[in-house]
C-alpha cells in the first residue's frame, strides 16, 4: 500500500511538472504569434504609407499634400480604377491611441475631389459614422510626428517656411510646392513587439538624387 501511495504521489508529481511545462510552451507560442501579427501590422502600415506617397498625384490649383498638425492628408492615383482617391492619415486616442487611414470613394470630378478633401479634415477632427465606415485601424500608436525636407532641411511643415512654399511657387508646375521628402516618426507603446521612436522617411522620385 505505501508502494502504491508512493507511485501515485510520483505521477502526480510528475503530472503537475508536464502540465506547467505545457503552460508554458502555449503561453510563449501565444506572445510569439501577438508579436509576429504585430509586426506584420507594422510593416503593412509603412508600406501603405510609402504606397501612398509614391502615388502622390499633383494638380493644378489643388493641394496634393497638407500637413495640418493632426493629419495628412493627400491626393493620389487610383491604381485599380479610374479617377483618383482622397487619402488621409491620423492618430486617435481611442483605445489608448490608434493609427488610421482614410480613403474617399474614387473621385471623377473637381467638385467630388473638393468635398472628399473637406471630409477628409473632418474626418480627422470629428468623423461622422459614414465616414468611420471608410477608415481602417492600422496600429496603436502612442504618439506621430511629421517632417518636411525642403531646402536641405527637415522643418516642421507648419512653419512660416513651408507654408510660404506653395504660394511661392503657385504659377510654377503643380509639384513644385511638394517638399522634396516626408519624415515620418512614431512613437510606439510600451507593450507593442517594437516599442519606442521609429522614423521611416520617404524621398520624391523626382528628387531622389537628392540629399534627403
Amino acid at each position: 500500500m505505501i508502494e502504491l501511495l508512493v507511485a501515485i504521489a510520483v505521477m502526480a508529481i510528475m503530472a503537475g511538472l508536464d502540465w506547467r511545462g505545457l503552460d508554458a510552451m502555449l503561453r510563449t507560442r501565444t506572445q510569439v504569434q501577438t508579436y509576429s501579427e504585430q509586426l506584420q501590422a507594422l510593416q503593412i502600415g509603412l508600406a501603405q504609407w510609402s504606397a501612398d506617397l509614391d502615388a502622390l498625384l499633383p494638380l493644378p490649383n489643388t493641394p496634393a499634400l497638407d500637413w495640418d498638425g493632426r493629419a495628412l492628408r493627400l491626393t493620389r492615383r487610383n491604381v485599380n480604377d479610374s479617377g483618383l482617391l482622397v487619402v488621409a492619415w491620423t492618430r486617435r486616442a481611442d483605445n489608448g491611441g490608434q493609427w488610421l487611414r482614410w480613403q474617399s470613394a474614387p473621385l471623377q470630378s473637381r467638385g467630388d475631389l473638393q468635398d472628399a478633401w473637406l471630409r477628409a479634415a473632418q474626418w480627422a477632427q470629428n468623423p461622422s459614422t459614414a465616414d468611420r465606415q471608410q477608415e481602417v485601424a492600422v496600429l496603436p500608436l502612442a504618439q506621430w510626428q511629421v517632417f518636411y525636407y525642403r531646402a536641405d532641411a527637415w522643418t516642421n511643415p507648419l512653419s512660416s517656411a513651408n507654408a510660404a512654399a506653395p504660394a511661392a511657387s503657385a504659377a510654377a508646375t503643380p509639384d513644385s510646392a511638394l517638399p522634396d521628402g516626408v519624415r515620418l516618426i512614431l512613437t510606439l507603446p510600451d507593450n507593442y513587439a517594437v516599442s519606442g521612436s521609429l522614423t521611416r522617411d520617404w524621398v520624391r522620385l523626382a528628387t531622389a538624387g537628392a540629399k534627403p
